[in-house]
């Protein structure tokens, strides 16, 4: 399959995503587009990629793309399910986790996240899921990676709250604070990939997907997005990338399409 090939940019951005993790890491995960992320590269480049995800199960390997921390694939298969004060304390806190991978509904310059409210806190226009697990994989992951549709509603100046931290202000203000981790080590969005600036860690674009141009990621973003001197175009999903990966979504339709059957 060529970069002719027909996909969707939802498809590129949860393959570029994949790519990101390396085989052997432990790796934090979110439900929605970072379980997808992490769950393809599994099965295509890092089968020793051990998953965590908040429940506690440990090193879970679910057949399917959970539909919560809370899925019974997720313990089925996993190696083992501890407490969740476990996981945080002993693997979160403890520094043991090497990646965490976070979605959100917004995210500023400098990485930081809000899943919290869109609008003000005491009215807001749309009540969101909350934090849960974020703030605290943010604060302890040794690194961190953010996957997000972009757009001026997502990619904003000002942040409507503040749920997970980044890099705060910037210009080393996470480190003077002696928060934990490197912060956001990369953001994949549906249009690019952007990365943590050396000077001010304001995020800037240093890749792009083939067939979007630069200017339509400058329009896409809420703040004067930062662009590097160089911006990679990155290889299309391969053949084997989009079959493993729609193999898998239809496989979670299937099961999650599938009536519970309860005893009479």
């Amino acid at each position: 399959m060529s970069e002719a090939c027909t996909y969707t940019a939802d498809e590129m951005m949860t393959v570029m995503a994949s790519r990101l993790l390396i085989d052997g890491q432990v790796c934090f995960v979110g439900i929605g587009l970072p379980s997808a992320a992490a769950n393809l590269a599994v099965r295509l480049h890092a089968p020793a990629l051990h998953l965590i995800y908040e429940s506690g199960t440990i090193d879970t390997r679910p057949r399917v793309l959970p539909l919560s921390i809370g899925d019974g694939d997720l313990a089925e298969t996993a190696t083992a399910i501890v407490s969740l004060p476990e996981v945080f304390a002993y693997w979160l806190q403890a520094g043991r986790v090497d990646v965490g991978f976070l979605g959100a509904a917004q995210v500023d310059r400098f990485g930081n996240l809000n899943s919290t409210v869109i609008g003000p806190y005491d009215r807001p226009t749309t009540r969101l899921p909350g934090g849960g697990g974020a703030p605290d994989i943010a604060l302890h992951a040794k690194q961190v990676l953010v996957v997000l549709k972009q757009s001026p509603r997502s990619f904003v100046a000002r942040l409507d709250f503040r749920s997970s931290p980044g890099f705060l202000g910037g210009s080393g203000e996470r480190a003077r604070l002696r928060v934990g981790g490197l912060g956001p080590a990369a953001l994949v969005s549906d249009y690019g990939v952007f990365k943590p600036s050396v000077d001010t860690q304001e995020l800037e674009l240093v890749a792009r997907y083939p067939g979007v141009e630069v200017e339509s990621i400058v329009n896409a973003t809420g703040w004067p997005l930062r662009v590097a001197a160089h911006v990679e175009v990155v290889s299309a999903p391969t053949v084997e990338e989009l079959q493993v990966l729609r193999d898998l979504q239809q496989l979670t339709r299937e099961a999650h399409s599938r009536p519970i059957r309860l005893p009479i």
